[in-house]
């Protein structure tokens, strides 16, 4: 920012808005998963397991917002834990595809309910047409910061200039 330029106004900036409510949701989702034994990566870990069985840890990194090493680390103490299974081969390239286990279908049931609560909180006082609104506007936000950038405008051809005339 230079000089003379205006601040961004921290009550009304929807960005710095979003990072608060941001910051409110992850706290209260470690405050309930904490006594469960989880963090909130290894809650969405198992979440995107039991909607999407069999997914690679490079989809668990990109689905849980943690980089690939971080993944591999967690799936093998969730593995430790007898929470997830992976195959010890790869069926097919070298992606180890990821299944939950009776066990962490069972941690899951409990740590969803939690967060269930948590997001129920967060939208009590909206109706669900605010709800619904909310979900539609943020969708659209993170495809705005997420869509790959749109191809340069097209400029019209120019025709080529002729050669100074030289007289003389």
């Amino acid at each position: 920012m230079s000089q003379g330029e205006p601040g961004i106004e921290l009550d009304t900036s929807l960005g710095y808005m979003l990072k608060a409510a941001s910051s409110a949701l992850h706290s209260a989702m470690e405050a309930v998963l904490s006594p469960l034994g989880m963090t909130i990566t290894h809650y969405s870990c198992l979440e995107l397991l039991s909607q999407r069985p069999g997914l690679s840890n490079s989809e668990l990194a990109r689905g849980t917002f943690v980089t690939r090493q971080s993944m591999n680390v967690l799936l093998k103490s969730l593995e430790r834990q007898g929470l997830v299974t992976r195959a010890a081969k790869a069926p097919v390239g070298r992606a180890l595809p990821t299944e939950l286990t009776a066990d962490g279908r069972r941690q899951l049931e409990t740590a969803s309910a939690a967060v269930r609560r948590v997001e129920r909180a967060m939208l009590a006082d909206l109706d669900t047409g605010e709800q619904d609104q909310m979900r539609r506007l943020l969708t659209r936000c993170i495809a705005s910061l997420t869509a790959p950038p749109a191809p340069p405008a097209a400029t019209p051809p120019t025709s080529p200039t002729p050669p100074a005339r030289r007289d003389g």
